[in-house]
């Protein structure tokens, strides 16, 4: 007996802490700290900033001279005594040193050439943030809408279970027909399907999420709160202005543009010759009376330029490389004004359907299902239009909240192509 009543008591005590564990819900997360969470953790954001270390430390010794070449060298020695510096003048122990220096102004080219190389894996950096952010904003909006049509159909299984109800106790007392219960229960089924199909989106938007916040797959994510759509204060002028001032890719692209000029610069400069500095010192020893005064020597030497389809080739390359440049900037900024005006045309029909079905549309369907409501009990209209009403009302539920996260998704869109946030 007291066995058993451990156990009952146990058991009881499982239920309730599984009910309360069960009522937890996962805390909700700010968008903001999510969006710091992907810039600090990301691995694709670490290689960026690894590689743009890496051109910035080869910019550093773009302009460094070649390592001089030290020479050593025993000079006009005698075959038949190899050893000895004294029977012959002309002979010398010789230590020399030689330097290559290329024509003026190449180094400082070549120096800017890689700066400019650099700078533009920085902005890439900066515009790999932007998109980052937005793929973020993208995810968590998505989970909302989501979480939201999840709710509507919680709430619509259980309005077609009354629904079934109803048509139950109508049919028993001979006011209605059995396939009003057939078609209330299919519905139900369709609204079970479409439960199961939104879950699964929403495992893998939260797959995705975590993906990019580079934690664990399985980590999960309790939803976003709550939001009114901003009003954006600013003109499309004012927008394609900010965008060429904030855009990293812009900018990025015109640092490659500037390293095209400078390497056509450099181009140009190859049809001109390197130098090359030499320094002789001879030490001598006195013999057939000559004192063995020590001996030096100077030079210099310079490679004639005289291959000049190379040259013109480089030179060819640079120009091409140039003009590609450019037209990719000009391309750039094209699309980046196509983009704003696109996405502001769409970002304002999201928010006038928004206004209309909170305005007119929900509210007029509402009415209109529960006058239906009222009409089916008194046999006034037939299940049919019953359940048009609600299905109406719930298919204008999901696309309020599909709109709303459309526009702030396109917003996110927006604060990327302009390189800023924007509200």
């Amino acid at each position: 007996m007291k066995r058993h009543t451990f156990l009952t008591l146990s058991m009881f005590i499982l239920v309730l802490s599984g009910s309360a564990y069960a009522e937890v819900p996962l805390k909700q997360e700010s968008l903001s700290a999510l969006v710091e969470t992907a810039l600090t953790n990301n691995p694709e954001l670490k290689s960026s900033a690894a590689r743009w270390q890496m051109f910035a430390n080869k910019a550093k010794s773009a302009s460094a001279l070649e390592d001089p070449m030290l020479m050593l060298k025993l000079q006009n020695l005698m075959v038949r005594q190899p050893t000895s510096f004294d029977k012959d003048p002309q002979t010398a122990k010789v230590i020399g040193i030689t330097q290559q220096l290329p024509f003026w102004g190449k180094r400082a080219i070549r120096q800017e050439v890689a700066q400019y190389e650099a700078e533009s894996y920085k902005w890439a950096i900066e515009e790999r943030k932007l998109e980052l952010t937005r793929m973020v904003k993208e995810t968590y909006y998505q989970i909302w809408a989501i979480d939201k049509e999840l709710e509507i159909v919680d709430k619509n299984l259980k309005i077609l279970s009354d629904f079934v109800t109803i048509a139950e106790s109508k049919y028993s007392v001979g006011q209605g027909v059995q396939q009003d219960i057939y078609k209330a229960g299919l519905e139900r089924s369709k609204m079970l399907d479409m439960q199961i199909t939104l879950r699964q989106q929403r495992r893998s938007l939260e797959a995705n999420l975590n993906y990019l916040l580079n934690r664990p797959g399985t980590t999960p994510f309790g939803g976003g709160a709550d939001f009114i759509l901003p009003q954006l204060p600013f003109s499309v002028e004012q927008l394609n202005q900010t965008a060429l001032e904030k855009r990293p890719q812009l900018k990025g692209l015109a640092s490659l543009s500037n390293k095209a000029q400078a390497s056509h610069r450099l181009a140009q400069k190859e049809f001109y010759p390197d130098f090359n500095l030499s320094f002789e010192y001879m030490l001598r020893e006195s013999s057939m009376n000559d004192p063995g005064y020590d001996m030096f020597s100077v030079g210099v030497t310079f490679n004639l330029p005289f291959q000049q389809e190379k040259r013109r080739a480089m030179l060819a390359e640079s120009t091409s490389e140039t003009s590609m440049a450019t037209e990719e900037l000009n391309a750039l900024k094209n699309n980046i004004s196509y983009t704003i005006n696109d996405t502001l045309a769409q970002m304002e029909r999201r928010r006038s359907l928004v206004d209309l079905y909170k305005g007119g549309i929900i509210p007029q369907a509402e009415q209109s299902l529960e006058s239906a409501v009222i009409s089916y009990r008194v046999n006034k209209v037939d299940f049919l239009t019953l359940l048009d009403s609600r299905m109406n009302l719930f298919n204008y539920e999901r696309e309020i909240y599909e709109s709303q996260a459309e526009y702030m998704m396109k917003l996110a869109q927006l604060e990327a192509a302009v390189g800023m946030e924007l509200h």
